[in-house]
């Protein structure tokens, strides 16, 4: 199948899915650096604009797996990042059950680059870009086999959320913003590759531990510490690696700015 980049308009506005098909280049072009740079401000753009488009947390979490899944297994050199990123949030919205409308996306993500403009109008330029958003996700589809159903984290932490709030005094449960920290600590996670390195069940006790580290929550010593009970196959070391991983996204944000 064609490139789905190499069918991109040129667009008047300079929007970065308008560029035409990327050159594959040699083995001196890649670098891992500016490729994480890269995934981590495509993926930002993947969770805002979910949010306009007001999408679930699940189905949003679905398109960056999608995404990184996707660049996993080609080379950024070949495909163009934000055209595959609205592609993803496309096929996310169908996968999670909430169909969202490749016109919907297209004005999105058309207004994320060129704030305050007014949609696009139907013409060539639009039917063009909505063909390779359509043309990109069956080339996803072919890509990861069409293994698009993920098992994500965020069942794990409500679970986990619960069982620990039931163990600690309600006062204090009130007073600090443990759930809602771990929630958006989760949601950080799927700025980089680390959310499909680690298994579901360890990133939402990592994001839950450090949540309750960052405002002192201590929780009744028993003969096994909390996180060993809620899960039993998860180690210090797992834990450690999970939030080692997220800190590094943390001091890639402050790069990207």
């Amino acid at each position: 199948m064609e490139g789905p980049s190499s069918r991109s308009p040129a667009s008047k506005d300079g929007a970065p899915w308008s560029a035409a098909r990327r050159d594959s280049g040699g083995a001196g072009d890649c670098d891992p650096a500016r490729d994480v740079k890269t995934h981590f401000r495509v993926c930002r753009f993947i969770m805002e604009t979910g949010v306009k488009l007001g999408m679930r947390s699940v189905p949003v979490a679905t398109a960056c797996v999608l995404y990184h899944r996707f660049f996993e297994r080609v080379s950024m050199r070949a495909y163009e990042p934000y055209l595959v990123a609205m592609s993803c949030v496309y096929l996310a919205g169908k996968v999670e059950e909430q169909h969202i409308r490749t016109r919907d996306i297209i004005n999105v993500s058309h207004r994320y680059f060129n704030s305050g403009s007014a949609p696009l109008e139907c013409d060539k330029e639009f039917w063009d870009l909505r063909d390779s958003v359509v043309q990109c996700e069956l080339l996803i589809l072919r890509q990861l086999n069409f293994h698009v159903s993920f098992e994500h984290p965020h069942k794990y932490l409500l679970h986990y959320l619960l069982s620990v709030k039931s163990l600690v005094n309600r006062h204090a449960w009130s007073r600090t913003p443990v759930a809602e920290t771990s929630w958006a600590l989760l949601r950080d996670c799927y700025h980089g590759a680390m959310c499909i390195c680690h298994i579901p069940q360890h990133i939402a006790i990592a994001t839950l531990y450090l949540a309750l580290n960052s405002y002192g929550v201590e929780l009744p010593v028993g003969e096994k510490e909390w996180w060993q009970v809620l899960c039993e196959d998860v180690t210090k070391a797992d834990i450690d690696a999970v939030i080692s991983d997220l800190l590094q996204l943390y001091d890639m944000e402050a790069k990207c700015i």
